[in-house]
């Protein structure tokens, strides 16, 4: 017979978890999660454990297990790597009249563990005969098309209101957050940035209103104040605004001033932070950008102003100064004045610099070149923006694993 799937609400209530090891590593988040009071009965346990314990999250017995370690516990989770120790668990949670999961023994367990996972208010717990991988499979295909909207999340009882922030991260769709995705699922209107990840737009119902909000350099843009006008008045006639932006929505994304917009209006506003390109795009480019030994800092500086310009609020000489890395935003156009500050106010010539263009993206291409020539070598390359440009020896470390790759292959 199949089991009689409950979900069990375990908030202030005991849980006795047996077995320190790896299968109580991954159950007692879970149920911490859940509320419960849990007791861990262990000779030992995993450094992941033994953090809960000494945050006081966890009670720990840092003995073997004895009988009438089950009383007043609500729910037993047998955890060890012994078959006779768990056996004993479960024979006395059995006698008491408590629930308790075998891990070693799905046909000997009086319950099971199953696979579960979380979209707001809707919870998903997955059996599968016992098999825990079939089970995990099946919940993450279920939770997965409730977070990307092939099962419409907008049935949900409490529907999203107000504006939500989303950070789409650096250009690969992969990469913007779950939250991030969940929420451009549930939108009535979605307003997108050119840097967003345009492909999640094809992903989009056919009754969401798209508002293009792209702001292409030297040419065609959508006024800051207007797009600020369009979040409060969709919000205002009760829809769900999502303004989907590249990277982080704090981060050059000038999410600030339309948070700012919402709360003048008094609309709720909600912040959903992604994955800033100006450390994505080097990582995606094999470069870190800091590293023991060569660089424990970096300064990410937007250059939408040149070095010269009286607007330019970037102290320069310092830059220059700084032994860091140097990540540099919307550069592309100005990469000429940019090399020469640097070079004048102390940068060597030799240093490294590479500039990444549609970092994450399937056409991403690099060019690595010293500062004194990398203007020219970018222009004769034809690299043109959404681009990153990296400057500092952190460029040769990436360098130094791909001659480490290149000298494995056969």
């Amino acid at each position: 017979m199949g089991p009689y799937l409950l979900g069990l609400r375990l908030s202030g209530r005991r849980v006795l978890v047996v077995g320190g090891g790896h299968v109580a590593q991954r159950r007692v988040p879970a149920l911490l999660e859940a509320g419960a009071v849990i007791t861990l009965v262990s000779p030992s346990v995993t450094p992941a454990l033994d953090d809960l314990i000494a945050g006081g999250r966890v009670t720990w017995h840092a003995r073997p297990y004895e009988v009438g370690d089950c009383d007043g516990a609500w729910l037993v989770q047998a955890c060890t790597d012994d078959r006779a120790v768990n056996t004993a668990v479960a024979a006395e949670a059995e006698a008491k009249h408590i629930w308790c999961v075998r891990a070693d023994d799905k046909e000997a367990s009086a319950a099971w563990t199953p696979a579960s996972g979380r979209v707001d208010e809707i919870s998903v717990a997955v059996t599968a005969g016992g098999d825990p991988r079939r089970a995990a499979g099946i919940r993450d295909a279920v939770v997965g098309a409730l977070r990307d909207g092939t099962v419409d999340a907008r049935r949900s009882r409490t529907k999203p209101v107000g504006v939500a922030l989303v950070g789409g991260g650096p250009g690969d769709p992969g990469l913007i957050t779950v939250r991030g995705r969940q929420l451009l699922a549930q939108a009535d209107v979605v307003v997108a940035d050119r840097l967003a990840p345009r492909a999640l737009l094809d992903e989009l119902a056919p009754d969401v209103e798209l508002i293009d909000a792209a702001k292409v350099p030297y040419g065609r843009s959508l006024a800051q104040n207007k797009i600020n006008e369009i979040l409060v008045d969709r919000a205002r006639q009760g829809k769900f605004v999502v303004r989907l932006k590249g990277g982080d929505p704090f981060v050059f994304g000038r999410g600030g001033e339309e948070m700012i917009a919402c709360a003048r209006a008094g609309i709720p506003v909600l912040v959903v932070p992604g994955i800033t390109s100006a450390v994505a795009v080097p990582s995606a480019a094999g470069v870190p950008v800091t590293h023991r030994g060569v660089s424990q800092e970096f300064h990410v500086v937007s250059v939408h102003v040149a070095p010269d310009d009286p607007a330019s609020t970037v102290d320069w000489p310092a830059m220059a100064r700084s032994q860091g890395t140097l990540v540099l935003l919307m550069a592309v156009e100005r990469l000429a004045k940019v090399a020469e500050a640097l070079l004048r106010d102390g940068r060597s010539p030799e240093t490294p610099v590479m500039v990444v263009q549609d970092g994450t993206l399937p056409t991403q291409r690099t060019v690595v070149a010293p500062l004194s020539t990398v203007a020219d070598r970018v222009s004769a390359a034809g690299i043109r923006p959404p681009a990153i440009v990296v400057v500092g020896d952190v460029v040769r470390v990436g360098q130094e694993v791909e001659m480490v790759r290149a000298e494995r292959l056969p």
